[in-house]
């Protein structure tokens, strides 16, 4: 199989099989982000021919063990879902081509991949496959998106995710806890929950804002210009999100970006949630937290 620098997938993606199709990102400005600093140039498309390659090579690695199956195809890059439609769908052709039994196909998208495909496109993939679509929304703050240089705003969220919607695609979002600054964590939280309880994400996934000295936002903390929360704010950040969120969602905070894993469904399962984070707020100390954060060499 082939595979580009550090290959990202999200938690819940742990059992599908990862198919290469993309490197790198097509935005890559975001200030906090070093994840595809490994890289020599942004973005690439892998070629057609190296992905039937891969897919041989699953299939035949798959006759080796008795009743072995894909049901999930993960694209992996930063933004696959940024090619454009007929591409995708001539990798779904492909991926059912080579792995017949496969029923869903899952990547990560940025919001403004979504807007970049019409209606029918959507639709279309719908029909191939493609559902359950990570989008790390980071936060429904506009002051921090404008800051981090996303390159879209809360309602911008609203807009493409109810697209999603409307073709039938199902999606997940990543939050980024602390993306909003010092003493500002609060507000960005509420933000981020009056945008998904618009929505119907399946999955709400929480990791922890790790600075590394080769981002962006480093370069502005050393000037003045932005202040990170301390690690106690940022799971009193997190209370006020799950305090907040309302439509039924299954929400984590699983990556290694989180010292300490917390997982479940809300609303069911919220209090049990809430008290989890009120015993780390009350019971692990700042000290603590910044070792772990510290000694973080790599997300």
């Amino acid at each position: 199989m082939h595979y580009t620098g550090t290959i990202w997938r999200p938690p819940y993606e742990a059992s599908s099989m990862l198919l290469e199709v993309t490197s790198g990102c097509t935005h890559h400005r975001c200030k906090f982000c070093t994840l595809y600093e490994d890289l020599p140039f942004q973005f690439k498309m892998t070629p057609l021919e190296i992905i039937k390659s891969d897919l041989k090579e699953a299939r035949a690695q798959l006759r080796l063990f008795k009743d072995a199956q894909v049901s999930r195809t993960f694209l992996t890059g930063a933004n696959p879902f940024v090619l454009k439609a007929p591409r995708l769908l001539e990798i779904a052709d492909l991926i059912r081509q080579y792995l017949p039994e496969c029923r869903t196909i899952g990547c990560f998208s940025r919001v403004t991949d979504i807007a970049m495909k019409t209606d029918e496109d959507l639709l279309q993939l719908h029909t191939a496959g493609y559902d359950c679509i990570t989008i790390g929304i980071e936060t429904g703050d506009d002051e921090a998106l404008k800051f981090m240089d996303k390159g879209y705003l809360s309602e911008d969220i609203l807009i493409q995710c109810r697209r999603l919607e409307q073709a039938g695609i199902h999606y997940h979002f990543f939050y980024l806890t602390g993306i909003s600054g010092a003493g500002k964590g609060g507000k960005g939280a509420k933000a981020t929950a009056a945008i998904c309880n618009q929505l119907h994400p399946l999955i709400i996934g929480a990791s922890m804002l790790t600075i590394y000295p080769s981002s962006k936002l480093y370069t502005e903390i050393q000037k003045g210009n932005w202040q990170e929360e301390t690690e106690l704010e940022k799971y009193k950040e997190l209370k006020t999100l799950v305090q907040n969120l309302q439509n039924p969602v299954w929400f984590g905070a699983l990556g290694a970006s989180n010292p300490i894993p917390i997982e479940g469904t809300l609303p069911k399962e919220k209090q049990k949630i809430l008290t989890l984070l009120d015993k780390i707020i009350k019971t692990v100390s700042e000290e603590e937290l910044q070792h772990y954060r510290k000694n973080l060499k790599h997300l």
